[in-house]
Parts: C-alpha cells; sequence; structure tokens
C-alpha cells in the first residue's frame, strides 16, 4: 500500500490524467484511481474533493452539472484547454523529477 504522504504531491496529475479521456464525477475519479493503482492506493473523498476544488479554481478543470445513468445529480468535471497545457508541463516535470531520484536510487557513484 502507498502511503498517502508518498502521493499527496500528484493528486492533481492523477486527477488531470483520469479526466484527459471524458469527463468524469468525483465518485468515479476516485474508483478509476483505485482500480488504475492495483488497490495500491485509495484516495480519500475529502483529498479528492479538495483537489478538484482546486483544479477549478485554477481554472484547468470546469464543472458541469449532469445525471447518471439512473437519474442521480451528479457534477461532472472537465478538462479545460489551460488545464490540458497545465498536464503536459505537470508530465514534463514529473519525467524530470523520477529521473533525478532514479539516479540516487539506482547508486550514488
Amino acid at each position: 500500500m502507498i502511503s498517502a504522504d508518498a502521493i499527496r504531491g500528484y493528486i492533481d496529475l492523477m486527477v488531470l490524467s483520469i479526466l484527459t479521456s471524458h469527463p468524469s464525477y468525483a465518485y468515479e475519479i476516485a474508483k478509476t484511481i483505485t482500480e488504475v493503482s492495483g488497490g495500491e492506493y485509495t484516495i480519500k473523498q475529502t483529498t479528492l474533493y479538495s483537489a478538484v476544488k482546486r483544479l477549478e479554481g485554477a481554472g484547468l478543470v470546469r464543472p458541469t452539472e449532469g445525471t447518471s445513468e439512473t437519474g442521480k445529480p451528479r457534477t461532472y468535471y472537465h478538462l479545460t484547454p489551460q488545464g490540458r497545457t497545465h498536464l503536459a508541463d505537470k508530465l514534463t516535470e514529473w519525467e524530470s523529477t523520477k529521473a533525478l531520484v532514479d539516479r540516487f536510487v539506482e547508486g550514488v557513484h
């Protein structure tokens, strides 16, 4: 199981990545995170809602009201053009971060 502390800085990246394929609502985003992680990480609803609100405030996602297949009202989140640009920048940053940490993990010579 991956600790929440280890993943905290990457929640926004995960949410934005999920929204690239289609708009989604909070429960579906949380379910996708658990599924993609193979059960190694389960996001708390409060953490997810904080992230979505932060992304919305930054103009990276846009909420729209909709209904589920069962007729329940849902708020769907859409990735904005600014969100796509931000995600691309963050993915580049992630690759650089990962490469740097790998140098230490693989051994300092």
